[in-house]
């Protein structure tokens, strides 16, 4: 008896969302994704009861993993994206033999997800209580230690619940719950980026200069370029290279306007480009189609895998250190602003910022050039190498691979012209495109994600955070299009198996 069989009984009883029995219409769908959308943004400002937060684990992953520090949704997406990381890795090495073809090998796989997604859940939200992320309140009528159990369920909690609501949409909604998170969150960032006008004590134009400015990009512009209280107006000269790198980065924002609208465009154009491989009916003459294979085939989610694996590194080298159980050379933390400054964790610390990285500006790192850039390479390699691997492991397990693809055409009665309509000869033609497309795909993700970060896009948003926003925005946009196809030509349905 193998693994799966003994886990069986304890998998199946984990409770889940009932499919619908028929085809969903399309304003339906669009009411139920809205419903849970208005729900996330509720409960992200449902703060945890009975605890004060004091430093955020998470820190700039905040944005990728959707969640709101404090908040009952702490935990955002991570408990999600992390279940399936393990379960991928279990799954590629045999030792979770799921044959998700079958009707029970999908259920198997789905409610093996959600066993892990409460373990994690678990092991997320303990450290966050242990170590003092979440203090208790002692101011509540109950002992400390009662008051971290309260606590620490209400986070764990919080990640179950992110976990239906992104099982609803996906069966009765539109698009990915994950990724509609995701867009929220970024979305909501960039919001208070260009609208916000009150003005924030950390940042560096105020931590810099003294002149305090407002959050908001259009609001920023206003009092630079048109009050009294311009900085350009005092003893800070605009032809300066002071003043020319003051609004050209934290000041006025010039290059973050630049990086957001180049790294928009270019995913825009990369989701557009793509391989056709030609396909034929071997019954219908004259019926043919293509098979697109797209520069970005394994989608932007891999690259939340590479940033949850640093996530969780940070995660532990801020327990570490909060126990007193790191060394200088782990690494050695900034008391104020509790980022690692030396040691192996500062390599590890992705850049979020230019003025992570831009020596020469005011704000700029203090340790040596040789050190920023062996940071800057790190980061880049992390991002590359792991958007890579990560995109075969997406490929593999979401049936997008040459087998898989070479089966599905098989079964739709279409073949690619000149070659035997045979899965073998089919898969071979697909492994010249599929497997190379797709490491190429994770590279250049990992490139413009460390791009964004290094330039610095509106509202602070996390480059792999632009990213994923404007991907899945992109996905969300054909899957509508696709509901609304299918929903003027019932017939369609019959085609993609809705129905």
């Amino acid at each position: 008896m193998g693994i799966v069989d003994v886990l069986e009984p304890y998998i199946v009883r984990m409770p889940s969302v009932t499919r619908p029995a028929k085809h969903v219409p399309f304003k339906k769908k669009l009411m139920w994704t809205l419903g849970i959308l208005v729900l996330y943004f509720a409960l992200t400002n449902v703060t945890v009861f009975g605890a004060d937060p004091e430093g955020d684990l998470f820190g700039q992953f905040r944005t990728v993993l959707a969640g709101e520090q404090g908040s009952i949704l702490h935990l955002g997406i991570g408990p999600i994206v992390t279940a399936s990381i393990v379960l991928q890795l279990l799954d590629g090495s045999d030792l979770l033999p799921f044959d998700t073809n079958e009707p029970r090998g999908q259920a198997l796989y789905q409610g093996s997800q959600k066993v892990l997604v409460v373990a994690m859940s678990i092991l997320t939200a303990a450290p966050m209580v242990a170590t003092g992320f979440m203090v208790p309140r002692a101011d509540m009528g109950l002992p400390v230690e009662v008051m971290a159990w309260v606590v620490f369920l209400q986070i764990a909690l919080g990640g179950v619940i992110i976990l239906y609501l992104d099982e609803i949409i996906s069966k009765w909604g539109v698009g990915s719950g994950v990724g509609l998170f995701i867009v929220a969150a970024v979305s909501q960032q960039m919001v208070g980026g260009l609208f916000d006008w009150h003005s924030d004590p950390t940042d560096p134009a105020v931590t810099a200069l003294g002149y305090e400015l407002p959050v908001g990009l259009i609001f920023r512009w206003y009092t630079i370029f048109f009050t009294d209280e311009s900085p350009l107006g005092t003893d800070f000269a605009a032809a300066s290279p002071e003043g020319f790198w003051f609004l050209f980065t934290y000041g006025g924002q010039f290059l973050f306007v630049f990086t957001t609208i180049l790294v928009f465009a270019m995913i825009v154009y990369a989701e557009s480009v793509r391989v056709e491989i030609p396909l034929s009916h071997a019954r219908v003459k004259g019926a043919r189609g293509r098979y697109p294979v797209k520069l970005i085939y394994a989608s932007v989610l891999p690259l939340i895998f590479v940033r949850a694996v640093q996530a969780n590194f940070q995660m532990m080298g801020q327990v570490l250190h909060s126990q007193g159980l790191d060394h200088p050379w782990f690494a050695v933390y900034d008391p104020q602003t509790g980022q690692a400054t030396s040691g192996l964790m500062y390599y590890l610390t992705p850049i979020y910022r230019p003025e992570d990285w831009m020596w020469w500006i005011p704000v700029g790192p203090t340790q040596d050039v040789y050190q920023i850039m062996l940071r800057i390479g790190v980061d880049l390699t992390f991002l590359c190498v792991g958007g890579a691997i990560f995109a075969v492991f997406w490929v593999e397990s979401a049936d997008m691979g040459p087998e898989s693809v070479a089966r599905q055409i098989q079964r739709s009665g279409m073949q690619i012209p000149g070659f035997r309509r045979n899965p073998g000869v089919i898969e071979k033609v697909m492994e010249r495109y599929i497997p190379q497309i797709t490491i190429m795909s994770g590279i250049l993700l990992g490139i413009l994600a460390a791009l964004a970060n290094l330039l610095g896009t509106i509202g602070g948003v996390d480059g792999m955070g632009l990213l994923l926003a404007v991907s899945i925005t992109y996905k969300l946009y054909e899957e509508i299009a696709e509901e609304q196809m299918m929903e003027m030509h019932p017939m369609m349905r019959k085609m993609f198996g809705q129905e």
